[in-house]
């Protein structure tokens, strides 16, 4: 019993031991593995302030598919991805973003990443008059921040560049408004200023959209249509010269009737006149 008592004591103290050794050395390997990481983020760093980007996107991936398991790759994978940015390769910074959000959904930097992809479409807006897509995109991107990060450093920036974006879209919708109008496309016109007045109600084209729609029904004879566009004018712009130019069109026959009674009026004292010479 003795015996058999030494054997499992041995036994025990044995895997004891074994247990000790096996976990020692994952954390030799660890620390190390941290410093070679770390030596090699920051050559991808310095490659970066020598102003050579995409070198240093170039080392940031390496330095994270080399070490994936490091808190390091996460950090390399951003920073690959803002190495991308600078260059003006937007299409590869997407790509590495959208990859880095599914890879590090819980890392402490993912606001930054939203944020980042938002400025991509941003920055590649060259022609907002013919492609519009940058435009949406950037600025539905946006909105997530603002919806899901309003304490972050960045929602503030986004509420800005949202609002810019917004002007843009409006802007766009009122020369298509004005576009139509000549062409005779009453419906199409009124759709589109009735689209700022839905979606950009915070833009500087909001007061003149609601003229526009008192000027067409008018015109079609749709005159409570009409008054009712100018009546919301006239409650959120009272004072704004585009609810003058609509208060003058309801005014218009009054002025005529006027015009017409003074021009009356002077002709015959003009006569009166005459014949006193008579």
């Amino acid at each position: 019993m003795n015996k058999s008592l030494i054997i499992l004591l041995s036994f025990l103290l044995f895997t004891v031991a074994c247990s000790n050794k096996e976990v020692k050395i994952p954390k030799i390997k660890e620390t190390k593995q941290d410093q070679e990481m770390i030596r090699s983020y920051k050559d991808a760093y310095d490659s970066l302030e020598r102003g050579d980007p995409y070198f240093a996107a170039k080392k940031f991936l390496e330095a994270e598919l080399l070490y994936p398991q490091s808190e390091w790759a996460p950090r390399s994978a951003l920073m690959a991805s803002y190495s991308y940015y600078l260059q003006n390769y937007y299409a590869e910074a997407l790509l590495n973003l959208e990859r880095y959000i599914k890879t590090y959904p819980s890392h402490k930097s993912i606001a930054y990443a939203h944020y980042l992809i938002a400025m991509c479409y941003y920055e590649s807006i060259e022609d907002e008059k013919r492609d519009s897509a940058p435009l949406i995109k950037a600025k539905d991107k946006f909105e997530f921040i603002i919806n899901n990060y309003p304490s972050s450093d960045f929602a503030i920036d986004s509420k800005f560049k949202k609002a810019l974006i917004e002007d843009i879209l409006a802007s766009k919708e009122m020369y298509l408004g004005k576009h139509y109008i000549k062409k005779g496309k009453w419906i199409a016109a009124t759709n589109r200023y009735k689209y700022v007045i839905e979606e950009y109600n915070d833009t500087i084209f909001v007061e003149e959209a609601l003229h526009r729609l008192v000027e067409i029904y008018y015109k079609l004879g749709l005159i409570e249509e009409s008054k009712k566009y100018a009546n919301v004018l006239g409650y959120n712009y009272l004072s704004g010269e585009w609810y003058k130019k609509s208060y003058k069109i309801f005014n218009q026959d009054y002025s005529l009737k006027t015009r017409k009674k003074i021009k009356k009026d002077k002709k015959s004292v003009l006569n009166k006149f005459k014949k006193l010479f008579n």
